[in-house]
């Protein structure tokens, strides 16, 4: 137990230097880059040195099902906050998240998240909610991938959680392909609840991109079926 509180110790000094140090620096670099593109390479340095510190390997399959030629939405699974440097760190695309307004509130790194062109759905608000699904498309449009947690918050229990329908509305409007990715082990790491990390080997399975030009806002529900599904099918064949 006191290894793993030391080993704790370590990660959140870590984490709250890095953020400060590189959070700043991507408000900084903000100022003179509107497109956010520098801003998420910083970002995807502070997921690595994060993962580094923590002694957490990622083995990642399926890169090239990531389109390289235009853009797409990105949707994962949620088990733990570890999911966040986990992708920032091992995706080596240009993507911009689709969060909770409550992580935009924390200090330096909200800043930083809006420095990066990161987006917040905020789910108590409606109207600004599908003023943030706008704003996603825009980017979409821009030829910049959006990353979403369909799921919206970290599962509780490991099992993967309904899915929410915003970001399948962002899917139909756009018409850009959706890749799903699997995660698997980052709960093991620091499940919900829970403050102490400890060390364990991750697995990221990036799955082949499902069409959405298919689909419409009426049958958005099949389109969310199909992909919570797929996700599913992988995550418990890992398990």
């Amino acid at each position: 137990m006191t290894k793993h509180i030391l080993h704790t110790s370590i990660i959140v000094v870590w984490v709250i230097f890095a953020t400060i140090i590189l959070g700043t620096s991507v408000i900084l670099v903000a100022m003179f880059s509107k497109k956010g593109n520098f801003a998420h390479r910083i970002a995807r340095f502070w997921g690595r040195s994060i993962l580094f510190v923590s002694r957490v390997h990622v083995d990642v399959h399926g890169l090239e099902n990531i389109p390289s030629e235009s853009s797409c939405i990105l949707m994962a699974n949620h088990q733990s906050n570890f999911d966040i440097p986990v992708l920032l760190g091992c995706l080596p695309v240009q993507f911009r998240w689709l969060a909770k307004e409550e992580l935009f509130r924390i200090p330096i790194f909200g800043r930083g998240m809006r420095g990066c062109g990161y987006i917040s759905i905020d789910r108590s608000n409606r109207k600004l909610a599908f003023a943030s699904l706008r704003e996603a498309a825009r980017k979409i449009r821009e030829g910049v991938s959006v990353l979403i947690f369909p799921e919206g918050t970290r599962s509780s229990d490991g099992k993967i959680r309904p899915f929410k329908k915003g970001g399948f509305v962002l899917s139909v409007d756009a018409a850009v392909p959706i890749v799903p990715i699997v995660i698997y082990g980052t709960r093991a790491i620091m499940p919900k609840g829970r403050l102490l990390v400890q060390s364990r080997d991750v697995r990221m399975d990036i799955l082949a991109p499902i069409a959405t030009s298919d689909y419409t806002r009426k049958t958005k529900d099949d389109l969310m079926e199909k992909v919570r599904s797929t996700i599913c099918e992988r995550f418990e064949h890992i398990f």
